[in-house]
C-alpha cells in the first residue's frame, strides 16, 4: 500500500525555522502530485503548499508565501517543507499528502488527494 511517513515536527521559537519532511517507502514520489496541509484545533484542513509530478509546478496559500519552500528531492525521494520565519498562528498539526498521477498544476483540493502522512505536530512559541 502506498503509506506516506513523515518526520520533523516539533517546538520551534517564532522567527525560527524548521523542516518537516515526509516519503513514500517502496514508491517514487515523481508519480504523485504532493501537498502539504495543516489543521489547528477548531479548523479544517487548510492547504498550504503543493508542488506538482509534472515541471515541479509550486503553489503556496497566502499565508505563507515568501517564508515556507516546498521541494521535492528525487534521488533523496524525500518532500520537504522548509518553514522560516514561523509565526504563531503557524502552530497545528502538519499533514503531507500525495495524489498519484501526473499533473502539471498542482492540486488544492484535500479531498482530490489519495494518500496522506500520519501528521506531525509544530508548535509555534513566542
Amino acid at each position: 500500500q502506498v503509506q506516506p511517513v513523515q518526520s520533523g515536527g516539533g517546538l520551534v521559537q517564532a522567527g525560527g525555522s524548521l523542516n518537516v519532511t515526509c516519503t513514500i517507502p517502496e514508491r517514487s514520489l515523481r508519480g504523485f502530485n504532493l501537498g502539504w496541509f495543516r489543521q489547528a484545533p477548531g479548523k479544517e484542513r487548510e492547504f498550504v503548499a503543493g508542488i506538482s509530478s509534472i515541471n515541479s509546478n509550486t503553489a503556496y496559500a497566502d499565508s505563507v508565501k515568501s517564508r515556507f519552500t516546498i521541494s521535492r528531492d528525487n534521488v533523496q525521494n524525500t518532500l520537504y517543507l522548509q518553514m522560516n520565519s514561523v509565526k504563531s498562528e503557524d502552530t497545528a498539526v502538519y499533514y503531507c499528502a500525495a495524489r498519484g498521477g501526473l499533473y502539471s498544476r498542482v492540486t488544492k483540493n484535500p479531498q482530490e488527494y489519495d494518500y496522506w502522512g500520519q501528521g506531525t505536530q509544530i508548535t509555534v512559541s513566542s
